[in-house]
């Protein structure tokens, strides 16, 4: 009887050890976002029902709350009381408030309205839509999660380290008694993407075992962590500058600065990086770094391979909007392909959240008089004009305050026409550009500093601009665009270009007259341009005209793209929404290079890298000698000028940290090589690589060199690309980083990853040294 007993007072005790060890890994987790307290924190790890919502049918009442790492939401089943792991918090983009996803709007009613909210995510994956029990529910969650996870993404590098490598730490430790067994130790070892035989992790195992109970605890586990995260590395530098009883006094890192870092330093400086970051009191009293303080100096973003200063928006922004680089979407609607993929605001919302500043309208006819946008002639689906005004509206101006250029293309009857101009005029109202700024007809383009927190539109346009200055009996009545401008304007499909042979498109007025400062007209050529257009009339180039003319032409086209603006489209072949490269674009001096924002590709990574900078605004200003209406400068063939500025880029790639799974296999470790690619002029162009490392995705070391020359380092972009070498197949991607040339901060620097989506790898990173030099 006894036995029998004793089995529930086993189980109690083991749920009282898993009540405890939640408690305990809470709190740690809560001192690290800096929560402790927090009610909207509470409320989460308490958790609650909410009505999920997949289709107008189903809708089912499921429990969430957030996990002891504060990291992780859970979702259990009230039929079945099943719980799954549902989403991490870093893969959230957007908490949208009400009915605003495709989702809600289709599957739910009005009168709900108040107590919707959708979780956008990060990537492809599918929104979560969610009803609550009442509008101060709904209100609730999306405070506390919008808080934490700001809380997460403001974590520094080491922090995110910290908890990462402890969230591995909880996983390993099955049966949650705060102790690792040996086994639990060669789980934790593949969670964090290391793969070491048995002989190795045994001995490891037993350096830490110092009380020889056959599991780790306490301090014996801080001990394992510490020899993991052991940097050799940077012990070997730190060393070179710690003179001061093994520490860095502040003329030792003054020292370390300026002769390493090859930046100016004061012992001021110093000072400040001391109190700012050494976490160990006693040292910090005596004006003294520590390694850890050091190692947390260099994985701050002021310290890692971006020039801080280029963060922020640091360029001349009072210049003509053709001179600057503009970041564009094609086809903003779509989220996939272009033939039968869905349309949705959500594409609107991801490309604008991502800092683009061109999106594209393909307008079209709808019921109940009513403009639809969707790719014509195809089965992708469609979705309400107005609609998407509203969301541009609410999000263009989130990430970035530059002006958002709207490029409709235009399929749509004169009535419908009318309709999407009210739609645009009550909606974005006194944002909406609808005149010249400024007195008299201008002579070129306003500045973007000028046109902050306004809306261009891009279109067709019934009359000269000059014709708002002439005399009402001047003005063109005609409500007809000539066949000649609306021919070869965009990306157009046989069926499409059959259609428009049968009939001219009418313009309403009211829809011509809101286009300002970008009339859409054929291009006859640069001489044509030169003679007989205004400065505001732009030309819409398909990819492969555009490469030849950049090929062939290239001079001219730069000196076009001075005073005029050019769009760049992909050609109507990329069904599947892939990209073509910008680069050769830019060099020619192009703005307005659209691409496919919801595909992840080289090119995309590209585009990213180039708008990375300038505080992620949309607008880069072109180089001097590519604002010069006399410039003689021609990518292809670099004849002498300012623009020659050959400088030799020298690159150790010396390790790499924390590099995640490419393949979620448990029992699968990446074996990662690094590649570094030139991206600019096609004399910069190159690409090395270093050899794989076997198995060891968490902390492999390659300690090699490159050179590169480059000529032209204001269009120059470098890329550092971490692949999972196989060597049967093509290697497969793990992360990238793309930044400007003239962006890179010398020195040993940390490199933070990218995933292909172009989301932060929280804690993935290379570490390398940089060193620019004049060419002799």
């Amino acid at each position: 009887m006894s036995c029998l007993q004793r089995e529930p007072e086993l189980s109690r005790s083991q749920e009282l050890l898993r009540i405890a060890s939640r408690k305990k890994a809470i709190q740690k987790n809560v001192k690290l976002l800096g929560l402790e307290g927090d009610s909207d924190l509470q409320f989460l790890l308490q958790g609650g029902d909410l009505l999920k919502v997949r289709s107008s049918s189903w809708k089912k009442t499921r429990y969430f709350r957030l996990q002891e790492d504060c990291k992780t939401m859970w979702r259990e089943s009230k039929k079945t009381f099943k719980s799954k792991q549902t989403f991490s918090l870093d893969d959230i983009a957007e908490i949208l408030m009400g009915r605003q996803s495709e989702g809600l709007k289709k599957n739910t009613e009005e009168q709900v309205e108040s107590r919707c909210f959708s979780i956008m995510f990060k990537g492809r994956r599918k929104n979560l839509d969610l009803i609550a029990s009442s509008e101060e529910e709904a209100k609730q969650w999306v405070k506390s999660l919008q808080k934490v996870v700001s809380n997460i993404n403001n974590l520094s590098r080491q922090q995110t380290t910290e908890h990462w490598i402890f969230s591995c730490l909880r996983k390993a430790d099955k049966n949650k008694d705060d102790k690792l067994s040996e086994s639990e130790v060669k789980n934790f070892l593949r969670l964090i993407n290391i793969e070491v035989d048995d002989d190795y992790a045994e001995m490891l195992f037993k350096k830490c075992d110092k009380s020889k109970s056959g599991y780790l605890a306490g301090e014996e586990i801080e001990h394992f962590y510490d020899l993991l995260t052991q940097r050799e590395e940077i012990d070997v530098i730190y060393g070179e500058y710690a003179k001061t009883t093994g520490f860095m006094s502040p003329q030792n890192l003054v020292d370390f600065l300026m002769k390493e870092q090859r930046g100016k330093a004061t012992l001021a400086d110093a000072h400040k990086i001391i109190e700012k970051y050494e976490p160990d009191e006693h040292a910090k009293e005596k004006k003294l770094l520590s390694k850890d303080g050091f190692l947390m100096y260099l994985h701050h973003p002021e310290a890692m391979i971006l020039n801080p200063e280029h963060s922020e928006v640091y360029q001349d922004m009072s210049q003509p909007l053709s001179h600057y680089f503009i970041s564009s979407s094609h086809n903003t609607y779509l989220m996939e392909d272009q033939l039968k993929g869905p349309s949705s605001t959500e594409a609107y919302v991801r490309a604008l959240l991502k800092g683009c500043r061109c999106v594209e309208l393909d307008c079209w006819d709808g019921s109940e008089g009513e403009p639809l946008i969707y790719h014509g002639y195809t089965l992708t689906s469609r979705i309400l004009f107005k609609d998407v005004i509203k969301a541009i509206k609410e999000y263009a101006f989130k990430t970035s305050d530059y002006p958002v250029i709207l490029s409709l293309e235009n399929h749509c009857c004169v009535e419908q026409q009318a309709v999407m101009a009210h739609h645009m005029s009550s909606i974005l109202g006194s944002a909406l550009v609808t005149s010249p700024l400024g007195d008299g007809m201008p002579t070129n383009f306003p500045s973007p500093e000028e046109l902050k927190g306004k809306f261009l539109i891009k279109g067709k346009r019934l009359n000269k601009l000059e014709a708002c200055f002439a005399s009402e009996t001047a003005a063109d009545e005609d409500t007809d665009v000539t066949e000649e401008e609306e021919s070869n304007d965009e990306d157009e499909g046989e069926a499409e270009q059959k259609e428009k042979k049968k009939k001219k498109l009418k313009l309403a007025k009211e829809l011509s007259d809101m286009v300002i400062y970008c009339k859409s007209v054929h291009f006859h050529g640069f001489d044509d341009a030169r003679k007989n257009l205004s400065f505001y009339e732009m030309s819409s180039f398909k990819e492969a005209k555009a490469v030849t003319l950049a090929e062939e032409s290239a001079n001219a086209y730069v000196r076009h793209n001075v005073e005029k603006l050019s769009r760049i489209y992909p050609a109507g072949k990329r069904t599947d929404s892939s990209n073509y490269d910008p680069v050769p674009l830019w060099n020619a001096g192009c703005q307005i290079v659209a691409l496919n924002f919801q595909t992840t590709c080289n090119d995309m990574d590209v585009n990213q890298g180039r708008f990375l900078v300038n505080g992620k605004s949309g607008y880069i200003l072109k180089p001097a000698f590519m604002r010069d209406i006399t410039t003689e400068f021609d990518p292809i063939t670099l004849t002498r000028g300012d623009w020659l500025k050959h400088k030799t880029l020298h690159i150790m790639v010396i390790s790499g940290q924390q590099l995640p799974k490419v393949n979620k296999k448990k029992s699968s470790i990446v074996d990662p090589l690094v590649k570094v690619e030139v991206h600019g002029v096609p004399a910069d162009v190159a690409e090395k690589e270093t050899r794989p490392v076997d198995n060891n995705g968490f902390n492999p070391e390659w300690n090699e060199n490159f050179q590169f020359d480059v000529y032209v380092p204001e269009l120059a972009l470098v890329r550092f690309v971490v692949e999972d070498h196989d060597s049967t197949s093509d290697n497969e991607f793990v992360g990238q980083y793309t930044l400007p040339f003239t962006s890179l901060q010398l020195g040993y620097r940390h490199v933070p990853l990218l995933n292909k989506n172009g989301d932060l790898l929280p804690s993935a990173g290379l570490f390398v040294h940089v060193m620019v030099m004049d060419a002799e």
